[in-house]
């Protein structure tokens, strides 16, 4: 039977032969063919709906269309005719409706804002354009505004706003700075949709003056800038410096601390909002929040999924944005900002409209007179377009009436079309987000048929590919083809051809008999015409030898052969190209007529080598690797793998056998050991190639074995000890007979789905195993031991068959015999299959359990029957749970097991049973289908068990001698508690371990009072509890006796249960001696060491410090005598060191670490500053100075005279300038009037710093840090202060003029730097 791939022209299918036409008239046609036919005319340019021009230069206004006649053009601008003719600065050009409107030339582009619309018009019809908005870009100045200075905390949210004019198109909105550079942005700093600057904390580096907003107007090419805005950011430490210098030591001042805050929304403003986007556009939805620290943005739509592939986040996921939208788009988004104190959301309902879409847009009709058709115009929005039709450009209920047409909403029906039909309609779907315009032309032809294709015109194609050969054609009504081969030969039929709608013959595999004459015939009721085109098949260009690869030695000679075989009519060209590129333009390689030939080798000419043959039908390319080596001491034999054998043939060819033949390639230095020969089948699997059989190396022949209804293709592979050749050339291909099949389905199973079911299933033949065409399988089925006919049904080429209505759980023979349009395959063997299965009818009998021990029990059940199963056997279930516990008599929430037992096993192992509790079980069997009834429920017991760890162990009440103990029962007791057992140890500063105390406590206590231990000792407590079984798992906690009374530590318990039972006391021995409060003052390179030690007299200490963090041994200091106090020098600055002090003699008694860090160094500027010639001469000038002012003071003094410091003691009588304090007997001194009230207090003895460097108002009022500014302070090496005191406690500021501190050598030269 013909295939066909061409459409019929029958009335049914006439809107594809419509399409066939249509596409016949848009192909590039012959210049006669477009002179004699006429057309409609068609709109093929026009300029966009909305068309922003640039006011400078000249408008042009596009508008062509084709047709014959060729079409005259007229506008209309604002609904009316626009005359050209009477404006000097429009024009039109020849032949086309393109506008061009001079504004270069004195003409304003604004006075020709408005819609356009072009017409063309020709006999047959009139087109028209879109509507065409022309508007000129604007891009507007932005308005003065005076700008005044942001002033902001740290840490508080910011919005600059950008506000730039309103131009068209909108501008593109950026920040930079005055240097013309981009202003970073993060997730903390970023750009919104409206072009504002979001900060969602600021931080001090936000500090600057050159915020500015630039627009970007790309129409005009213009850029619009803003005014600068700046920003200042106070820190906390500036503020409270400025708050200090305007207060006295005696008021509380300072400013708060940066405060973390939660989320909150800067934009969207609100819990919701709403947004419509178009369908087709990019949504994008925004929320910038504020918030320290800076929240992160996530986006979730609510009922559903974010869509995948059109789903992107921008601006730090601060913006969500879903290209080409659709109205499944719609719903409620959600965006959460979120930080570790909390979040915000905000919800953004999107509904998603449309403008108009085609569905069916209108196509163009070519009509024979007499014939019918149909222009469809569908469309798609929301809401939903209208439709409207117009003809030549004017609406249709007021167009000439043509009784050919009748208009039926979106479809214009034809019937007996004539040539005054003829005419060009427009199709306009719209609604309020848009339209769609439409030209379609009916064309109403009678043409006799045409072939434009050459005659004679002589097509050639290579051997085994395919040959198309051409027979354009036109008429109306749509002429028939048909093809012949030969002047008088007969129309050509059959699978070997195909037929192209457009006329074109496929010959899908050409071989050299189908070389010769065609002949292509077109006719339709006006005419026939025909064409005759020639068809010449090629032999195949071949490389016969190959180039192969080689191993040369450096300045050696290397040749690489490409001898080719062709066809004797086509004129080869042989390329030869060097890793993919063309030869070196060098004179050491030579091109031969089938070989390379390279002189004088080097290490360049390394590299892969292709022979490229070229013919005008085919080309075919081979390559080989060229290695360089170094001159060996004595030549090397090449091994390689073989070349691929060549020249393969096929001779003999019988129905189920052919003989195929080689010659071999060459074998490169290694013997050949075999042939592997495999074959492709290019009916069933093109391209795959399968294993066929091998032969000896010496054998370049072999007989094949083939199947029934194969297209073979052979090739041919050697294999030598090196390894395997490429593969040779396909051999010819050779198609076989049909035959029936050779064998059956194999897999043949049955088993059913349902009760009343048995479901037949096998596994297909496979590709040429069918030997045939038209494969089907015979089924056939009979109840075991019950039927003795057969009942047989035959199915299509599937592989499974139902059986519906058998009894439940029966076995069945089962046979699946294949056969195809020649025959049947042989008997199948029979298979057991058995319908399908039902849940088992009884319960296991006999059910006895034997509990093993606290936690394993023994089940026994009798098997059921096996008539009863209904089913294949699978096993049995055991449930069992937990009625309640014997030590509680508690009910709970009953949690049923199961331990499944597989085949027909009558006990099982019940394990991880919970000791003293009483259980139930019951027994199921099991089948494919499921479950069976379950036995009765059976009632065991379990004996008792070691208990569980206690529920809590809580140590509370430290006292310097004493701690409390309370602690909870076990959860799991698994039997009745006899006792408590507690044991317990001291630990000292290097952890080990004291001796061990044991304690016996009575089950019915809760609490224990330990008496007689030793103060601010560490001690780790062990706690379990005890059946008549034994001791369960035990529990684990460390506590500290207190130093003094006035201490406390924070004791962490194991549940926060708490219990009021009066305790038992225990007294045990003190422990002692010990070094504690060991604290620590830093400067740049040393540090002064205190502690304070309680125990024997005459202790001799040491100090060991390294580098913390590091893992270097401990570095000793001994500290001379009994000094509790310690000077460590050399010390690097900026560093942090771990410390702690021994006891020598006292062995294991050592303080616990504490950490300090080192000052940093000062900076290297200051110190060239300092010893520069100038500096110490006007430091000595002003020291000068100061002596000369003290001299006179005191001879004022001398004289009888007050300074008003005096005065104020001598009125107020404060007690704290008294000549002798009272609180440590040392005498006071007149305070400067520079300084603050706290300045020159002596240190107090004993004051001590924590290990992270702070002071606590309430603890003390004097220490090193205030002193000495911290780790800044100056110290002498014996720890002594240098310079004079400073009364601030605050750190000193970054500028070290801004201080308000007493002046200081060290601030003195700050001030200079």
């Amino acid at each position: 039977m013909m295939r066909k791939k061409s459409v019929s022209a029958s009335k049914a299918s006439l809107v594809l032969f419509l399409c066939q036409m249509i596409s016949a008239l848009e192909v590039p046609l012959d210049s006669k063919l477009l002179e004699e036919l006429s057309q409609p005319p068609t709109i093929t340019q026009q300029s966009p709906k909305d068309y922003i021009v640039d006011p400078r230069e000249n408008i042009v206004i596009q508008c062509e269309a084709k047709g014959k006649p060729p079409p005259s053009f007229s506008w209309t601008r604002n609904g009316t005719h626009f005359d050209i003719d009477k404006d000097a600065q429009v024009t039109m050009k020849p032949n086309s409706g393109t506008l061009v409107i001079n504004i270069m030339n004195g003409g304003k582009a604004e006075a020709y804002e408005g819609v356009y619309q072009c017409t063309a018009r020709n006999e047959r019809g009139a087109a028209i354009s879109n509507n065409i908005v022309i508007r000129p870009s604007r891009s507007p100045l932005w308005t003065k505004e005076k700008l005044e200075p942001n002033q902001v905390r740290e840490g508080d949210s910011l919005v600059l706003h950008c506000r730039p004019p309103v131009g068209l198109p909108p501008p593109i909105i950026f920040w930079m700075d005055n240097a013309f550079q981009r202003l970073p942005q993060s997730e903390r700093v970023s750009q919104g949709l409206n072009g504002d600057l979001y900060f969602s904390n600021v931080q001090p580096e936000d500090t600057r003056e050159d915020y500015i907003c630039y627009a970007r107007f790309n129409h005009t090419q213009t850029i619009q800038q803003k005014q600068p805005i700046s920003v200042k950011v106070f820190s906390m430490d500036s503020l409270n410096d400025t708050i200090a210098a305007n207060l006295s030591d005696t008021d509380i001042y300072g400013a708060k601390p940066v405060t973390e805050r939660q989320p909150v929304l800067l934009t969207p403003t609100g819990s919701t909002s709403t947004k419509v986007e178009l369908r087709g556009n990019v949504l994008l939805l925004e929320c910038i929040a504020a918030g320290l620290p800076t929240p992160v943005i996530r986006w979730i739509k609510e009922g559903g999924e974010l869509p995948a592939n059109r789903t992107f986040f921008e601006n730090f996921k601060k913006t969500l944005k879903i290209i080409d939208v659709s109205e499944a788009d719609s719903g409620n988004y959600k965006c959460i900002a979120r930080n570790i104190l909390g979040s915000a959301h905000h919800v953004i309902s999107v509904t998603v409209k449309a403008a108009p879409y085609w569905i069916t847009a209108p196509r163009n009709l070519v009509l024979s007179p007499g014939e019918d058709g149909t222009l469809i115009c569908r469309a798609n929005g929301n809401p939903k377009p209208n439709i409207s039709w117009l003809a030549n450009g004017v609406p249709i209920a007021i167009a000439p009436e043509d009784p050919s047409r009748k208009v039926d909403g979106d479809t214009i029906i034809f019937s007996h079309v004539q040539e005054r039909s003829s005419a060009v309609y427009q199709c306009n779907a719209s609604n309020e987000y848009g339209y769609l315009l439409a030209n379609a032309f009916v064309n109403v032809l009678a043409e006799p048929p045409r072939i434009l294709t050459s005659a004679n015109k002589l097509y050639q194609v290579i051997s085994d590919s395919p040959a198309l050969l051409d027979c354009a054609y036109f008429g109306s009504p749509k002429p028939e083809i048909e093809w012949f081969k030969g002047v008088k030969g007969s129309i050509l039929r059959g699978n070997e051809y195909i037929f192209h709608d457009n006329g074109t013959l496929e010959i899908p595999v050409a071989q050299k008999d189908s070389t010769g004459t065609y002949t292509c015939v077109a006719r339709n009721e006006l005419g026939k015409i025909q064409n005759e085109v020639q068809l010449e098949v090629k032999d195949p260009t071949m490389i016969i030898k190959q180039p192969e690869y080689k191993v040369v030695q450096r300045y050696g000679q290397v040749s690489f052969e490409c001898i080719i075989k062709h066809d004797s009519t086509l004129l080869p060209t042989v390329i030869w190209l060097k890793d993919n590129d063309e030869l070196p333009d060098d004179e050491r390689f030579l091109v031969g007529k089938d070989n390379l030939t390279i002189m004088n080798v080097t290490d360049r000419d390394d590299g892969t080598y292709t022979c490229i043959v070229n013919t005008t039908l085919d080309s075919v390319s081979a390559s080989a690797v060229l290695t360089v080596v170094a001159a060996p001491p004595t030549p090397a034999i090449i091994y390689a793998r073989p070349n691929p054998p060549f020249d393969l043939e096929l001779t003999g060819q019988l129905e189920r056998s052919v003989e195929l033949s080689w010659i071999p390639g060459d074998e490169n230095n290694s013997p050949i050991t075999n042939f592997v020969i495999e074959y492709e089948d290019g009916l069933h699997e093109p391209g795959v190639w399968h294993y066929q059989t091998e032969v000896p190396g010496t054998q370049t022949t072999v007989q094949l074995k083939l199947s029934p209804y194969v297209n073979y293709s052979f090739r041919v592979i050697a294999v030598n000890e090196i390894g395997r050749s490429q593969p040779s050339e396909p051999s010819e291909q050779y198609l076989t007979k049909s035959a029936s099949p050779d064998e059956n389905p194999s897999n043949v199973q049955g088993i059913g789905s349902e009760p009343d079911n048995l479901v037949i299933t096998w596994e297909s033949l496979k590709g040429f195993q069918s030997n045939g065409p038209g494969l089907q399988y015979k089924v056939s089925w009979r109840q075991k031991d019950v039927d003795d006919e057969w009942t047989s049904v035959i199915v299509a080429n599937v592989s499974k068959y139902i059986v519906s209505g058998t009894p439940t759980f029966v076995p069945y023979e089962i046979k699946v015999q294949a056969l195809n349009d020649l025959g049947y395959a042989p008997e199948p063997s029979e298979v057991i299959g058995h319908s399908g299965e039902d849940l088992p009818m009884v319960a296991p009998g006999n059910v006895q359990v034997h509990v093993v021990n606290s936690t394993l029990a023994k089940v026994h059940w009798d098997p059921v029957p096996l008539k009863t199963v209904r089913g294949h056997l699978q096993g049995y279930k055991v449930y069992y749970w937990k009625v309640q516990s014997l030590s509680r008599r508690s009910r709970r929430h009953v949690e049923k097991k199961i331990l499944t037992f597989r085949g027909n096993k009558t006990f099982g192992m019940l394990p991880g049973l919970e000791p003293y509790s009483s259980y139930k079980l019951n027994v199921r069997v099991v089948n494919g289908k499921g479950e069976g009834p379950a036995s009765p429920d059976k009632v065991f017991k379990t004996p008792e068990g070691v208990p569980s760890s206690p529920s809590f162990l809580k140590i509370t009440n430290p006292t310097l001698d004493s701690l409390t103990l309370e602690w909870g029962s076990p959860t799991h007791p698994n039997g009745v508690l006899t006792s408590y057992i507690l044991k317990f140890q001291p630990i000292n500063n290097t952890h080990e371990l004291g001796p061990l105390v044991e304690i016996r406590i009575p089950a019915n206590e809760s609490s224990l009072i330990l008496k007689n231990l030793n103060y601010s000792t560490r001690y780790k407590f062990y706690f379990n509890a005890q059946t008549s079984v034994g001791s369960g798992s035990q529990i684990t906690e460390e506590a500290v006796t207190i130093m003094d009374e006035g201490y406390s530590e924070t004791l962490f318990a194991t549940s926060p249960v708490m219990h009021t039972v009066r305790p038992t006391f225990y007294k045990v021995q003190p422990l002692y001696p010990r070094i504690r409060n060991v604290t620590t003052a830093a400067a740049e390179t040393y540090a002064n060491i205190s502690w304070e030690y309680e125990g024997p007299d005459h202790a001799n200490f040491y100090v060991e410090y390294g580098v913390a963090g590091s893992k270097e041994d401990w570095k000793k200091e001994i500290v001379n005598g009994s000094r509790s106090f310690f000077v460590l020098k050399g010390l690097t600055p900026g560093t942090a060191y771990k410390v702690r002090v021994g006891a020598e003699g006292l062995s294991g008694f050592r303080s616990s670490e504490d950490v300090f860090e080192t000052g940093p160094a000062m900076a290297s500027r200051q110190v060239d500053i300092a010893t520069q010639g100038w500096f110490i001469g006007l430091m000595c000038a002003v020291a000068l100075l100061i002596l000369i002012l003290l001299i006179v003071c005191f001879i004022r003094r001398n004289k009888g005279g007050k300074y008003p410091v005096k005065e104020k003691e001598d009125a107020h009588a404060d007690p704290e300038i008294q000549p002798m304090k009272e609180d440590d007997g040392t005498f006071g001194e007149y305070r400067s009037l520079e300084s603050d009230a706290e300045d020159h207090k002596p240190l107090k003895k004993g004051s001590r710093t924590p290990s992270d460097r702070t002071v606590k108002k309430e603890d003390s009022d004097d220490s090193l840090v205030d002193y000495g500014e911290g780790v800044n302070g100056q110290f002498n090496e014996d720890g002594s202060f240098i310079g004079q005191y400073s009364g601030k406690k605050e750190k000193e500021p970054a500028e070290g003029n801004e201080s308000s501190e007493a002046p200081s050598p060290v601030n003195a030269m700050n001030s200079f730097v």
